[in-house]
């Protein structure tokens, strides 16, 4: 039986800069830091780099016209904060603001609503070699940043995001070290953790104070569904101590205006917390209009205080742990099908979360910012690409999303992670999320079946069975 999604639910891909847009020396933009990671030899799979990616900044016209022929409704994209201010300090330059110009335009001449994201993942490199994230002063040249990108957008921009999954941030690149900026300091992660909070506390009031009042702010976050392997009193920690570092470090005090007293607790032989400043907390908790929320697999834990822990955790294999605190907690495989990245297949774990939040944050409308699957997606002989196993993939976690909002989950919209291929950060191009195939040689985009898949659901708001399938027109390759 199919199911039918409101009307007004904004169906969306998603992207970020760095990914997709390559020109990575033009218009002025600088280094960040995942321009220096990229080249550090080790740091990516196969030496790859975004130098290049999918060349989105010279094909810009060209990939929103495919958006438009997909039949979505919305675009999350993000801006590159070295294209805009390349030292992260001082004046915007204009070639770089223009370039988002032209994308929005680009968007609304075609009827898709541009979702702003003003930070995924590219600090400037000159913020990172004062200090980058675990120091205070990032987190006001972030507020300055914003400012300058809702004076110049805020006019056709009504959806406005601060942060992409900070908890990646701060503790893939400051704890673990496999995202950028690559180090491996427990306490440090936690120094950024606080402050990527506070710089999204301070951009929100920045956005506030320039942006008109039908502008809609969020966070997008990426609140891991964890769960406990045993009910036994020492796995059931194990879970509380991972929730604390992936989730309530971030969500309490956004929506809370609060640190869990139990994570302070689990990470006093790393820090006292003191760069919490007397003010941070109300900062931290400015109003939101909606919450993003990225969900990919559930987390499954257990204690390993007598042995050593696995780390089955699907952030990456470093040598370095990204919990700090939580150094005896093992992380596990649930049986069952997985995706390319080694990510179990589960939407319970999407509706769980949904529900989660519902009661968490009463009131407070949500948005599914990131959701996707990386399949090995090869060209069939007449070119055409299909990927069955995604569609299969989304279908599940629709199904999901529309039972939550059955039982009382207020949810907007969905952005599908990817709109096309692209660099996958530490994995390089070896792995690919987009619903549109990219020949990384030639630049050829071809829409693969779930490309046509969701682009009939976009336009219909109609889940269909699996595994019948509705005859679609043509995509045109770009």
């Amino acid at each position: 039986m199919s199911v039918t999604f409101p009307p007004a639910f904004l169906w969306g891909t998603a992207t970020a800069a760095y990914q997709i847009e390559g020109a990575v020396r033009e218009g002025g933009r600088t280094p960040s830091i995942w321009d220096t990671f990229s080249h550090t030899p080790g740091k990516v799979e196969g030496g790859d780099t975004g130098d290049t990616a999918v060349d989105h900044y010279h094909r810009r016209a060209d990939d929103v016209a495919l958006m438009a022929g997909i039949g979505v409704n919305a675009y999350r994209f993000s801006v590159s904060w070295p294209r805009v201010q390349p030292t992260g300090r001082g004046p915007a330059v204009q070639r770089g603001l223009d370039f988002y110009r032209g994308l929005v335009d680009d968007l609304l001449d075609h009827g898709i609503r541009p979702s702003l994201t003003l930070y995924h993942w590219d600090l400037p490199q000159e913020l990172e070699s004062a200090g980058g994230w675990p120091e205070r002063d990032t987190a006001h040249r972030f507020a300055d940043y914003a400012r300058i990108v809702a004076d110049a957008l805020g006019d056709r921009v009504d959806m406005w995001t601060t942060l992409n999954e900070p908890w990646c941030s701060a503790f893939l690149g400051y704890g673990s070290g496999v995202h950028a900026p690559g180090r491996t300091d427990p306490a440090a992660a936690l120094r950024a953790a606080h402050h990527l909070n506070l710089g999204h506390g301070l951009a929100a009031q920045a956005l506030r104070s320039v942006l008109p009042a039908r502008a809609k702010l969020s966070v997008s976050l990426n609140p891991s569904v964890v769960r406990a392997r045993s009910q036994s009193p020492a796995d059931l920690d194990a879970r509380r101590r991972i929730d604390a570092l992936a989730n309530r470090i971030f969500a309490d005090p956004m929506l809370k205006g609060t640190y869990p007293e139990d994570l302070f607790a689990d990470t006093a032989r790393l820090t006292d917390w003191s760069f919490v400043h007397g003010d941070d907390l109300a900062v931290i908790k400015h109003p939101l209009d909606s919450l993003g929320l990225n969900y990919y697999a559930p987390a499954v834990v257990s204690d390993a205080t007598d042995n050593r822990p696995e780390r089955s955790d699907g952030h990456g294999a470093g040598e370095h742990s990204p919990w700090p605190g939580a150094d005896g907690v093992s992380f596990h495989q649930p049986p069952g099908d997985r995706t390319e990245m080694g990510w179990s297949i589960d939407p319970t774990g999407l509706y769980d979360l949904l529900l989660h939040y519902t009661r968490e944050a009463p009131g407070l409308p949500l948005m599914i910012t990131e959701n996707g699957a990386a399949y090995v997606d090869k060209p069939a002989a007449d070119g055409t690409v299909h990927d069955p196993d995604r569609i299969r993939y989304l279908h599940g976690h629709l199904s999901a999303v529309h039972r939550a909002m059955a039982d009382g989950a207020d949810v907007r919209g969905y952005f599908l992670w990817s709109l096309m291929d692209n660099f996958e950060w530490s994995y390089g191009y070896s792995k690919r999320f987009g619903a549109v195939y990219v020949d990384y040689e030639t630049q050829v985009r071809t829409p693969k079946s779930s490309a046509h898949w969701y682009g009939e659901l976009a336009r219909t708001g109609v889940l269909p069975e699996l595994p019948g399938l509705p005859d679609l027109p043509d995509l045109p390759e770009a």
